[in-house]
């Protein structure tokens, strides 16, 4: 299979398509050998063959070095999931339920504080006022996301989040790009290759 003929979006939609539960190569081969592509042909399709190939590697180096990241700095982790809570308390459902659940875990400690978090009784049922408006804790989701949201940028400047996941991100992409590039493929990454197109021509077979 010539790699070099293969396009960034074909490369994609293999990519999308083929099954990510195989086991990641082993680090002796995924380390083997090493050289300077001749040329831009050949730089491009061995790019997109050790792409291809090495695809279970790339993923949990990235995965690694976002580990390594939130692990040095703590605080990032809490930003991304205060976004990604208060980005989930924009959904009427996933809101009305965290009310709940937050409501009976404190009427569990402090019963007459639970009752002080309900709903207003001008609300209907579960939380939902007659007119659409949703509480959380008791108060208009409007000011409790706000008052979150105002936490939540809070975290990100404090503890530099945005930075450590930019760096994260950036190392993550950039040392597969260069093992992509400078890793020569071997034998198994060329009849893996032409396995994989076997397969996609006897599928082609198979629809028609």
């Amino acid at each position: 299979m010539d790699w070099s003929n293969v396009t960034i979006d074909e490369l994609v939609d293999a990519l999308k398509e083929v099954e990510w539960s195989q086991p990641p190569r082993p680090l002796a081969e995924f380390f083997a050998k090493f050289t300077v592509p001749k040329s831009q042909s050949k730089w491009d399709g061995r790019f997109k063959c050790n792409m291809y190939f090495y695809r279970t590697n790339y993923f949990i180096l990235l995965t690694l070095v976002l580990v390594i990241a939130f692990v040095r700095n703590p605080l990032a982790l809490v930003a991304v999931f205060l976004t990604a809570l208060n980005l989930a308390c924009l959904n009427d459902s996933f809101a009305v339920t965290l009310s709940e659940k937050l409501t009976r875990a404190v009427r569990r400690i402090s019963p007459p504080l639970a009752h002080k978090l309900r709903a207003p009784v001008s609300t209907g049922t579960r939380g939902r006022p007659l007119k659409g408006t949703v509480y959380i804790c008791g108060r208009d989701r409007r000011l409790f996301v706000g008052v979150l949201g105002l936490v939540t940028a809070f975290v990100w400047w404090y503890s530099s989040a945005l930075l450590t996941i930019l760096v994260a991100l950036l190392i993550g992409i950039t040392l597969p790009f260069l093992h992509a590039s400078f890793r020569t493929p071997n034998l198994k990454a060329r009849l893996n290759s032409f396995r994989e197109e076997f397969r996609a021509v006897w599928r082609g077979y198979s629809d028609a």
